[in-house]
């Protein structure tokens, strides 16, 4: 065998394992970068909204108040309604007679760019003092609101789910998740799956309260 036919077996060999090594580093590179792709961030919970309270409801734990979700008793009747953050919306629709209503979503439905965001406050159910009750979040399990909103002057998806009944309106928060990527969409509901990272409200720090009285 050749010196030159060595060399060149030896070249090609080591250029082989370089080409390995670079692949090798670079599936490397993407599993370490994987983090900062596209993921569902999801916080279980059980907060109990009765009576004249109301829940700050943070998101992506960041210390800012994204929405509050207001139980507000007034003597004749019991109302229950989602208050966005400036910026912030929740999926619903207007009545002919200007009712703003926060949609009760089912498992599945997709949050994103192509819903129908209210502007401002959303009305969930009520229930007045003549047994009579109104709005799409009466007497409700694992119903999901649809969320819109900013971080750092992006626009982000999320959903919450709750359970509502009344008579007495009782809301209980069960778990809330958001997208971290921008304006991609969300599935209402989901909680597994390689892109699902789950928080416990007990450690991740948020601003999620409960408050009493009004506001």
């Amino acid at each position: 065998m050749s010196y030159a036919k060595t060399l060149s077996d030896s070249l090609h060999h080591r250029l082989n394992m370089y080409a390995l090594a670079a692949s090798a580093a670079g599936v490397g590179m993407l599993a370490v970068a994987q983090p900062a792709e596209a993921k569902i961030i999801y916080t279980k919970t059980h907060m109990v909204i009765a009576g004249a309270e109301q829940y700050y409801l943070d998101l992506n734990h960041d210390k800012i108040t994204d929405f509050t979700i207001v139980n507000f008793p007034d003597g004749s009747a019991e109302w229950l309604y989602l208050k966005p953050a400036a910026g912030n919306s929740e999926v619903g629709s207007v009545t002919q007679s200007g009712w703003h209503f926060a949609a009760a979503m089912k498992k599945g439905s997709a949050i994103g760019p192509k819903g129908h965001f209210l502007g401002g406050t959303g009305m969930m159910a009520a229930a007045f003092s003549t047994r009579s009750s109104i709005g799409p979040w009466r007497n409700v399990t694992n119903r999901y609101l649809g969320l819109k909103f900013q971080i750092k002057g992006k626009t982000h998806y999320g959903w919450a789910r709750l359970n509502v009944t009344g008579g007495s309106i009782v809301a209980t928060l069960t778990g809330y998740a958001y997208e971290t990527t921008a304006n991609k969409p969300i599935i209402a509901g989901k909680t597994k799956g390689a892109d699902v990272i789950r928080v416990s409200d007990t450690t991740a720090g948020s601003l999620g309260r409960l408050a009493l009285g009004r506001k």
